[in-house]
């Protein structure tokens, strides 16, 4: 079951080939993890919707709130049975139909979607998980590169590239020739007691969970923070690389070419953002 501009529906008949998104890539969303019906985060998403829509300029109906989507999710978890489980939530906006690389018109629509999840908490992997470079293609620097767009043909090659290459992630970089983010996440670097992670303008996703776990690190007493470029030299000199997202949490990263790496700080920041959830 889905959510269609407010109406549960069976399937997504209701989108048609003329779907900008489905077009043009015009279109955002969110992915947002719940756990019997709490939205986890959801401040943070909500604004980084808005804050994308005002870029991407489209039309932010009156009736947008936060109090609103969060019913419309909370409407879909239970058509589909997952109020008292843990789900994957996609909420997807996009310009209406009408008009080329020019819209005819800026208001929106909006889909919903769930999926569940196994696990209630984030649960630490310390298995085998293995990354490399893509460098078949590259990031663009810049504020569309931040933003979560269904233009993601990069991810998807990446992905391709990196099962036929039996690694678990790759690693990204923009035209500078820093890297910038997982395909699936951000990425945080560790050397001794200094932890970096790239900043937006090299552009990585301005990741919800990028966010959690920097207002973690820097309550650490040992460690200092810093939002700089990570060069590929940087990758085999660090003590411990780990990615974030939402639906993940931390996931350390166990090799990268012939260097292995330890997770302690990705075990401990693991621990913490557990509890920050149910503290919240």
């Amino acid at each position: 079951m889905i959510n269609f501009n407010g109406t549960i529906l069976e399937d997504s008949k209701q989108l048609s080939v003329q779907n900008r998104g489905y077009a043009y890539g015009d279109s955002l969303f969110e992915t947002i993890r719940t756990s019997y019906g709490k939205i986890l985060f959801w401040e943070d998403h909500y604004f980084r919707l808005m804050a994308s829509m005002r870029i991407m300029r489209m039309e932010i109906p009156m009736n947008f709130t936060m109090e609103f989507l969060e019913n419309e999710i909370q409407t879909t978890l239970k058509a589909n049975h997952l109020s008292n489980a843990s789900a994957r939530i996609k909420l997807s906006v996009f310009r209406n139909d009408g008009g080329l690389y020019l819209p005819e018109s800026n208001h929106i629509s909006f889909v919903v979607t769930t999926k569940p999840i196994e696990n209630d908490f984030y649960i630490f992997d310390d298995g085998a998980y293995e990354v490399d470079l893509f460098k078949d293609f590259f990031v663009s620097p810049g504020l569309l590169s931040t933003l979560k767009t269904n233009n993601k043909a990069i991810n998807v090659v990446g992905s391709i590239y990196a099962q036929e290459n039996n690694l678990s992630n790759c690693l990204l970089l923009n035209t500078n020739k820093h890297v910038v983010e997982a395909l699936n996440g951000n990425i945080f670097v560790i050397k001794k007691h200094i932890i970096k992670t790239p900043p937006l303008s090299d552009g990585c996703l301005k990741g919800v969970m990028r966010k959690q776990i920097i207002e973690i690190i820097v309550e650490l007493p040992d460690y200092q923070l810093f939002e700089e470029s990570v060069s590929p030299f940087e990758l085999q000199q660090a003590d411990e690389i780990f990615i974030t997202n939402v639906i993940t949490g931390v996931q350390p990263i166990s090799k990268y070419r012939k260097k292995l790496f330890k997770n302690d700080i990705s075990k401990v920041l693991l621990q913490k953002l557990n509890i920050k959830i149910r503290l919240s």
